[in-house]
């Protein structure tokens, strides 16, 4: 089990990560992007999945580096 972490305050709405990641990632009606089914921890947004293999492309190519895959 792996769990996604993303600090959405960071987050600058480029859709990199909703482009590679759709399963985990969409773009939300204030142009950022949010993450699917998540749960607000102390600022960020959490979720615990099985198959992080593509958050792991989304962390990559994060511009702003607010995703992370733990």
């Amino acid at each position: 089990m792996e769990k996604i972490i993303f600090e959405r305050e960071k987050c600058i709405g480029c859709g990199a990560c909703a482009a590679v990641c759709s399963a985990h990632f969409k773009m939300a009606d204030d142009g950022k992007s949010e993450l699917i089914d998540s749960k607000s921890v102390v600022g960020n947004f959490e979720k615990e999945t099985e198959d992080a293999a593509c958050a792991k492309n989304a962390e990559e190519g994060c511009p702003v580096q607010c995703i992370h895959v733990k």
